[in-house]
């Protein structure tokens, strides 16, 4: 199947009242487990490369071309999605690579200049055909800039929106990357005001930390594109892990790595039936 657009898979999910999920790519085993657990669940999915991924491995077009190659051979639509990139390079390198869409994170600056470069990169990948994500009210637990009780204003999100031409919103709603525990406490009347006030699809990022019955009522509440990484990195390590401490003889990297994989695409598959809500 060809490459998905990100947009034709959000949108549609926003008009179902339906939760996209988007899976970081950290590995080759990733990608594959990702597409996998798709197709077993016969839903769509958002393969997610993060500016961090493209400095681990040293470029960003290696680990790029490999999942771009494993997005095109999958049975369901597949978006490929950088994630949470602060370098203008780096986006237009992806979208030469054939990128579907990106999230410039630009949260960390003053809002005026936010929305001035939110702008810059939004009318590139426009040009494009690329669709954008951006970020208002920073996420906690990102390079350490964990700030509990960041939450994202409704109006000034509508203005955002409006200003960037933005096609989705990441916003702070009480989620925090890089949660090990699925405790977070999220403001759900806060997002049902955001979905009211801005006229694009929220995103929650952090949703490792976020349990099944709240990422249910997130995606009933009014977000549409959930991000998840460290919580299928966990299952991952884990069956590494769990492997390793009962067959202590064990060199081939595949022997470990299958497995893990193979927790992952049912930790995929079952995720993402919990944000179709079935």
């Amino acid at each position: 199947m060809p490459l998905a657009p990100t947009d034709e898979i959000v949108q549609a999910a926003t008009e179902l009242v339906q939760g996209v999920g988007a899976f970081n790519v950290v590995q080759l085993e990733h990608a594959q487990a990702i597409v996998a657990g798709a197709e077993a669940a016969g839903r769509p999915v958002i393969l997610q490369i993060s500016e961090n991924t493209a400095r681990y491995h040293g470029a960003l077009e290696p680990i790029a071309l490999a999942t771009l190659a494993i997005a095109r051979t999958a049975s369901v639509p597949v978006a490929v999605h950088l994630d949470h990139a602060e370098s203008a390079d780096l986006i237009r390198e992806a979208v030469e690579l054939g990128f579907t869409s990106v999230m410039f994170d630009a949260a960390k600056l003053p809002y005026e200049e936010n929305v001035a470069a939110t702008r810059e990169i939004t009318e590139y990948c426009h040009s494009r055909g690329v669709w954008v994500e951006a970020e208002l009210g920073e996420v906690g637990g990102k390079d350490g800039a964990h700030a509990p009780g960041v939450r994202t204003d409704p109006d000034q999100a509508r203005a955002f929106v409006a200003a960037t031409v933005v096609d989705a919103l990441a916003v702070a709603v009480g989620s925090s990357h890089t949660m090990l525990t699925r405790d977070a406490v999220l403001d759900f009347a806060l997002i049902s005001r955001l979905r009211t006030a801005v006229n694009a699809p929220l995103v929650l990022h952090g949703s490792s930390g976020v349990g099944d019955v709240d990422l249910a009522k997130a995606v009933s509440a009014g977000m549409t594109k959930v991000n998840i990484s460290t919580h299928l990195n966990k299952t991952f390590t884990q069956t590494v892990r769990g492997y390793l401490d009962t067959h202590t003889e064990v060199a081939d990297t595949r022997k470990y790595l299958g497995p893990a994989r193979a927790a992952v695409a049912t930790e995929v598959a079952r995720l993402l039936r919990v944000l179709a809500g079935s």
